[in-house]
This record gives C-alpha cells, sequence and structure tokens, in this order.
C-alpha cells in the first residue's frame, strides 16, 4: 500500500490553559476527500492551521507527502494550497495581480496561461482587473479558489470553499472540484457547515467537539449508526448532547 498523503498522530494544541484541540489522528489517501466537521470552538481552524504549518503543536506529529510539518514543512508547502473566504487577498491589487503574485510565487510556469484557465472555470473574466477589495462576496470566494488551485496542489485545503454563492454557482463549483480531484488525484480536507455538500464531495467525515474527534466514517455510515435520516440531524444530535445516541455494529447484534 502506498504511504498515506497526510497523517496526524497524536496531535494537541494548547493555548496556555485552554486545550483547542486533543490526541487527534487520522490519514488520507491520494484521491481522498474528507469533511473536517464541528461548531464554533470544536478545533477545526487550529487543525487546518497546524496542517498547514502556520501553528506548531503542542504536541503531536503531522506528516504531508512524506515531509514532517514540524521540522520540514517547506518541503511539502509547494504541493499544497489553502482557500478560505475569510481571508482576504490584497484589496487594491486587482484579481490578475494577485493571481499573478501568488502563481509568481508558486514557481507556476505560463502564469498567464494559467491563470486563463481558472478564469474559465470560475468565471473570473469580467471582473480580472478589478480591485480585490471590489468583489462582491461570492466573487471572492471564486478567487480565493481559483488562487489555491494555481500550483495544481496534490493536498488541498478548503474552508467553506461555496459560501456566499448562489446555488447555481456553489454547484458549478463543486463539480469542477470534482473533477480536478479525478484528473490530479489531489487529496482535500473539506470544512463546510454545508451538510449536502459534504455528503455530496466527501467519502469520509470527521466530526469535531471540544477539541477532540468524536465521530468518524463515510457519510451514509454514519447516519445510519445514529439512525438518523442525514448527516445535519447527525450534527446536530452531536453538538447538543454530551453523549449522542450511535447504534454501534455491536449493539446492533
Amino acid at each position: 500500500m502506498s504511504k498515506p498523503i497526510v497523517q496526524v498522530c497524536g496531535l494537541n494544541k494548547k493555548f496556555g490553559p485552554v486545550v483547542a484541540v486533543k490526541n487527534v489522528n487520522f490519514s488520507l489517501a491520494a484521491g481522498e476527500t474528507i469533511g473536517l466537521l464541528g461548531g464554533n470552538g470544536a478545533g477545526k481552524s487550529t487543525t487546518l492551521a497546524m496542517l498547514l504549518g502556520l501553528l506548531l503543536p503542542t504536541s503531536g506529529d503531522i506528516f504531508v507527502l512524506g515531509h514532517n510539518m514540524i521540522r520540514n514543512r517547506y518541503q511539502a508547502l509547494p504541493d499544497m494550497n489553502f482557500s478560505s473566504p475569510y481571508v482576504d487577498l490584497p484589496h487594491r491589487l486587482t484579481v490578475r495581480e494577485n493571481l499573478k503574485i501568488y502563481g509568481c510565487l508558486y514557481g507556476v510556469k505560463k502564469i498567464n496561461d494559467r491563470i486563463r484557465e481558472l478564469s474559465q472555470d470560475f468565471g473570473l473574466d469580467q471582473f480580472l482587473d478589478r480591485p480585490s477589495g471590489k468583489l462582491s462576496a461570492g466573487q471572492k470566494t471564486r478567487v480565493a479558489l481559483a488562487k489555491a488551485l494555481l500550483n495544481k496542489p496534490k493536498l488541498l485545503l478548503l474552508d467553506e470553499p461555496t459560501a456566499s454563492m448562489d446555488p447555481d454557482t456553489a454547484d458549478v463549483i463543486r463539480q469542477h472540484l470534482i473533477r480536478y480531484q479525478g484528473d490530479a488525484d489531489a487529496t482535500i480536507i473539506l470544512a463546510s457547515h454545508n451538510m449536502s455538500e459534504i455528503e455530496q464531495l466527501c467519502q469520509k467525515v470527521l466530526i469535531m467537539k471540544k477539541g477532540k474527534i468524536v465521530a468518524q466514517g463515510p457519510p451514509n455510515t454514519l447516519v445510519a449508526d445514529f439512525q438518523r435520516q442525514n448527516l445535519e440531524q447527525v450534527f446536530l444530535d452531536i453538538a447538543r448532547y454530551n453523549e449522542p445516541t450511535r447504534q454501534t455494529k455491536e449493539d446492533a447484534e
């Protein structure tokens, strides 16, 4: 078997007396999409920040593309990228200028051709030469996704990738991500509050609460285990109750 693209072992993060992430373990194979779910303060953003090398864990190990992210994160970063509608690009630069600068930082060859491709994929043509600060929320999200795919990453971390988009545009974006993953055999970690999106895109789901992973598995398996109709109901069970009802295989027998 090939080595996991992502391997997280015994991950912990404390901010003073506050435990933000506690003993998190998971792995991801090439071409797999995993959903990272949890309420506000569950530890999702802290976990993503540690995967990106933006935060150092208090303890534990993170391996990305075979590289130890605590000691050698710069060896993995060229093959990674990240998108979030909550992280703004420089407002005064146009969309084209922003994409060119990030493309140069990632060493993208034929950057103008790559920008043209992404502009067509994400419908950026009408505002390529508009300052990023003048874009609508949905337009900013599309630009952030285009930026995240500039270097054709092997590992893509997405935070609310279709936030502020109308249903039609959001579906176009999801279909593009599915095609990209198939073409590039990319691995995707997707944090979202859109449960139907998670069910559509993800082969596996991790649900966090109070810094810990409290449930994991394929979406349909979690729905069956918790005896609910959909993943949103599972999420609400976990968010609202200390001991959500879950039927395991042992219980069923």
